[in-house]
């Protein structure tokens, strides 16, 4: 490496993707670029992530891990189970009426705090029955932990707003802050030799405090005075108008959250927490490859929200090959190289994970997939229909789940998840068949495809992109 950055080509090449890179992160931008840029900032909040999740299975080991798990799953899980598709419905709209954000936002802000606070007192009175085989204190903690889920409906609302701006900068540096506080946490408490199951899910709970703040300022800075002080009238019409688009795309996110942990959640339920341990360290390696059809669908869905037919086919098309091909590419690679990682990474004590990790990375790419091709009926209006495809697979995986985890263990749980994937991706695409012209919707990888790739990473981004926040039509 050292020899190519002395030589001038190589320094001239190494120079333009440097550039390039600082272009995408910090520049708001367009296709490619727009992927690129979250793209990165994904991977590092993959890295941050990671670290905490190492740190934590090292020190922990599986038992303590799976009960860190247990305590800090709920807040975010039932934030999203509950978020009745304001995020969707807030990014669609967003798009489309853009001089309409100051209602819609103070509307959408109000209803995610009750519908956080809801959440968690529906989750005070569920989680007792659910972790009957975990000590009381595990539970207790638990249970007081749900204090944050009404922030994390705000977070997941906050998010939603920049990404309907089309400001992906933010966004991503919410996203990518949130790890921080809590990582020098979990380190501080390492040192102090003082890591336990209740004082690493403190490290990660309040570490989000101040990205909150944060994020807030800046949607308050960035809103006309008085926000909050709307008419009633004004925010009811805001709230009907985001729960008419919202309750049709309340399924897919309501099934998409189950299909996401529903695994987790029948393992806690149903296996010991050394278990849980132990398939959380599979999962999380696993979900290492998610990275590349969240950060297309990202930028597709609200670049495509309100396009024409022609124009959502082509762009979800696109996106599906472009994010399968590195996904895959880099699949292979975990497979070959996941034995040694898990050893050497998280010890020896979590080798119980390869035989999930092998079933759960094949999972994640063809999950991935699915979740590109749904973009398609989301940004034509059409949600309904995903949602039944979602419910029809989640259908198939929760039955597996209950037959195969009691008698395969945490190999029964990806097994399970990869058969409803499977499932879900032909119901998808047998539906984009059905509704549109198969002609115009194609997966199979194109040398266009392979070449727009190697453009987007070394080609610089152009001088004069679009004004902040926005993205062109």
């Amino acid at each position: 490496m050292k020899n190519r950055i002395l030589n001038w080509s190589g320094y001239t090449r190494g120079a333009a993707l440097s550039s390039n890179l600082r272009s995408a992160i910090l520049r708001p931008s367009q296709g490619p670029h727009a992927v690129l840029q979250t793209l990165i900032a994904k991977v590092s909040i993959l890295a941050l992530n990671a670290a905490t999740g190492i740190l934590t299975a090292r020190i922990l080991r599986p038992a303590a891990r799976g009960e860190l798990t247990a305590i800090i799953l709920w807040p975010v899980f039932l934030a999203s189970l509950f978020s009745f598709g304001l995020q969707t419905s807030l990014v669609f709209h967003l798009r489309k009426r853009p001089e309409e954000q100051v209602p819609l936002v103070s509307t959408a802000l109000w209803a995610g705090f009750f519908s956080g606070s809801l959440a968690a007192l529906l989750g005070a009175i569920f989680i007792p029955l659910w972790l009957r085989q975990y000590p009381p204190q595990i539970v207790t903690v638990a249970r007081l932990f749900l204090l944050s889920t009404p922030l994390c409906s705000l977070m997941i609302i906050g998010r939603s707003v920049f990404e309907g701006r089309g400001d992906y900068y933010a966004s991503n540096l919410v996203q990518l802050l949130i790890p921080v506080p809590s990582l020098l946490a979990l380190v501080g408490l390492w040192f102090c030799h003082g890591m336990t199951p209740f004082t690493a899910g403190l490290a990660y709970v309040l570490g989000g405090i101040p990205v909150f703040v944060w994020m807030m300022r800046r949607l308050s800075s960035s809103l006309p005075c008085g926000t909050g002080q709307l008419r009633f009238g004004a925010k009811l019409h805001s709230l009907r108008k985001l729960l008419h688009y919202g309750a049709r795309s309340y399924g897919i996110d309501l099934l998409g959250t189950l299909a996401l942990q529903v695994d987790q959640l029948l393992v806690i339920g149903l296996l010991a927490p050394a278990d849980m341990g132990t398939y959380v360290v599979a999962l999380s390696l696993s979900r290492v490859l998610n990275v590349f059809q969240q950060s297309a669908v990202m930028v597709l869905f609200p670049k495509a929200a309100g396009a024409s037919t022609e124009a959502v086919i082509a762009m979800t098309g696109r996106a599906a090959r472009l994010s399968t091909i590195v996904a895959a590419a880099c699949a292979l690679l975990l497979v070959a190289l996941g034995p040694m990682l898990i050893r050497l990474v998280y010890g020896p004590a979590y080798d119980a994970a390869v035989s999930a990790l092998r079933i759960l990375v094949l999972e994640v790419v063809l999950a991935g997939l699915t979740y590109v091709l749904a973009q398609a009926f989301m940004a034509l209006g059409r949600p309904g229909v995903v949602t039944l495809l979602q419910a029809a697979g989640l259908a198939i995986s929760i039955p597996l789940m209950l037959w195969w985890i009691p008698r395969f263990g945490i190999a029964g749980a990806a097994l399970a998840l990869l058969c409803s994937t499977a499932a879900r991706l032909l119901l998808v695409t047998t539906a984009l068949k059905v509704m549109f012209d198969r002609g115009r919707l194609s997966l199979l990888p194109r040398a266009e495809d392979v070449r727009t790739l190697w453009e987007t990473i070394t080609k610089p981004v152009p001088a004069a992109l679009v004004p902040s926040g926005e993205l062109p039509s």
